[in-house]
């Protein structure tokens, strides 16, 4: 069997977890929690919801590392903020072996370890401020995921698949091998449709080309995403980044073909949305917003590209959380 533990049984933590239960004997499920969450797969076990009613998960739930030992592959499923806590639990968890599948938003603190270019090498200060993560998890480890599924937490413990089922997962240094395909296939076995890409930066950089806007900008108003788009001056605001965070791709060698006018119309069909980032704000939870937005700020001072819009709309959403005490002040 394959041991397989899930840190951060979030969202889309859990709902990994729900899935990769389905294949029974293949896997050996564990999961890193804490909190309340913690404290209630204890008591209740993991529950996943969806069309077909609520389920419970079998697996097992800890709050150490240590009790649950080396594994196979770790699912790294925390939002951003709370990286640099859980990376020593990451490293314990680890044997030479291991593999970490990075199913996180945002510009990862291993993304120019392996990407050619301009920037190649790169380390970003706002991603990994103190390398601390690069010691930990280092990129020979990861694999990269993009995930493009949507789900919630109704309570701690409770997880509520809402819809899709899409992951894309690849390798820092880019490339295939068998390792890489024989995860995706146990992956798609669990319920994903996966999608093994060649060069895995790119796709991050596409979903966040959408995503570092989107999210602070509905933080800093309180609006859905079609209250967003149906503002003609936000939208030029939003395009205006967009075109900033265009070029700055470019420059690295990722270039985007759409318009920003073609993005927005993906974003209006998906109908009226709480983002990420707004539900965290609501929630008072920390935002993620050094990985959406600051390091492509800092990717874009690096290369000497003026950022003027990027900058703008970083210091505005700073500002609000400060205010509200989810983003470190000094």
């Amino acid at each position: 069997m394959m041991k397989i533990c899930i840190v951060g049984l979030g969202a889309i933590g859990g709902v990994t977890a729900a899935w990769l239960a389905r294949l029974g004997g293949e896997v050996e499920l564990s999961a890193l929690a804490r909190g309340a969450t913690l404290e209630a797969v204890r008591r209740d076990g993991l529950r996943h919801e969806d069309a077909g009613g609520r389920t419970p998960v079998p697996l097992r739930v800890s709050g150490s590392a240590d009790a649950l030992g080396p594994q196979d592959l770790i699912v790294l499923a925390v939002k951003a903020p709370a990286l640099s806590a859980v990376a020593p639990a990451v490293n314990a968890l680890s044997a030479p072996h291991t593999r970490v599948l990075c199913a996180m938003n945002g510009v990862p603190w291993w993304f120019f370890q392996g990407l050619p270019g301009r920037a190649a090498g790169l380390r970003l200060a706002s991603a990994d401020p103190d390398g601390r993560l690069d010691a930990l998890i280092p990129a020979e480890r990861v694999i990269g995921g993009v995930v493009h599924l949507s789900a919630t937490t109704p309570a701690p413990g409770v997880v509520r698949h809402v819809s899709g089922n899409g992951l894309i997962v690849g390798k820092p240094e880019g490339g295939r091998d068998a390792q890489l395909d024989g995860l995706a296939a146990l992956l798609g076995r669990a319920g994903f449709a996966v999608t093994t890409s060649e060069r895995i930066q790119r796709d991050i950089w596409f979903k966040l080309w959408g995503n570092m806007t989107m999210n602070p900008v509905s933080a800093l108003t309180g609006a859905t995403a079609d209250r967003v788009l149906a503002d003609p001056l936000v939208v030029g605001f939003i395009s205006a980044v967009m075109l900033e965070a265009q070029a700055i791709g470019a420059a690295i060698g990722i270039p985007i073909e759409q318009t920003p006018t073609q993005r927005h119309e993906v974003t209006r069909k998906l109908g009226a949305f709480k983002t990420s980032m707004l539900q965290d704000v609501e929630a008072g939870r920390p935002v993620e917003l050094d990985a959406l937005v600051g390091t492509v700020r800092e990717i874009g001072r690096h290369l000497g590209l003026a950022t003027p819009n990027i900058d703008a709309l970083f210091g505005l959403a700073r500002l609000m959380a400060r205010q509200r005490g989810l983003y470190p002040t000094g």
